[in-house]
């Protein structure tokens, strides 16, 4: 309930909901160009990245072709770690405490 009640509570501002749109829309165009002028141009993140993605959601199953997120991130990044988390879209609000932790640990 607890991931339920975050999504109604995250969709009944209007400022956030424009703000969702907004990301969704630069993910789909701008930060497409962004990445690829990036990997056109040799360019690569070189400090440690720590990709953390919902265990429930779609990105479990959607790279296995490529072999999953950290197989995309280490395409373009030197120093790639990470794994699925227990949560929905909002894991980070599910569970603070284990973000936390996990982030404790990276950093």
């Amino acid at each position: 309930m607890v991931g339920r009640q975050v999504e109604v509570e995250a969709i009944s501002d209007p400022a956030r909901v424009h703000a969702i749109c907004e990301e969704y829309r630069a993910a789909a165009s701008l930060d497409r160009e962004h990445d690829a002028d990036d990997v056109n141009a040799g360019r690569r993140v070189t400090c440690p990245l720590l990709a953390l993605w919902s265990e429930q959601g779609g990105l479990n199953s959607w790279y296995e072709e490529v072999g999953g997120p950290l197989a995309i991130w280490r395409t373009l990044a030197d120093s790639v770690r990470g794994e699925p988390v227990a949560g929905d879209h909002f894991f980070p609000e599910e569970h603070p405490g284990d973000l936390v932790a996990r982030l404790r640990a990276f950093l």
